[in-house]
């Protein structure tokens, strides 16, 4: 099973700093989402096709009334969901460490 993201990953998320054209900790306009925010709902995407696939997934096994189609689909949408989140942090972290290693 795809491990779920905690709450507890997701509020240490919140209380990062953003960065913005006008400084450190600025917070973005109404009109224009932050890359923080950006993030936080797509890891909250991932996590309700988490939780969707579970839940789909414990009613197959109850003897729900459920199409066991419709069951692997929901699985297959949150594990390429997570993948490509995973990915997309990977590049980020590698990001961070090429520009950390940038000599000034």
């Amino acid at each position: 099973m795809i491990p779920a993201i905690g709450s507890s990953s997701i509020q240490a998320a919140q209380a990062a700093p953003t960065l913005s054209p006008s400084g450190l900790g600025a917070t973005g306009s109404a009109q224009e989402p932050s890359f923080k925010n950006l993030l936080l709902e797509g890891l909250d995407q991932v996590n309700a096709m988490q939780t969707e696939a579970d839940q789909a997934v414990e009613q197959l096994i109850t003897g729900g009334d459920v199409n066991p189609a419709e069951v692997m689909t929901a699985f297959k949408k949150a594990e390429i969901s997570f993948r490509m989140m995973m990915q997309m942090r990977n590049k980020l972290v590698q990001a961070y460490q090429e520009i950390r290693d940038i000599r000034v």
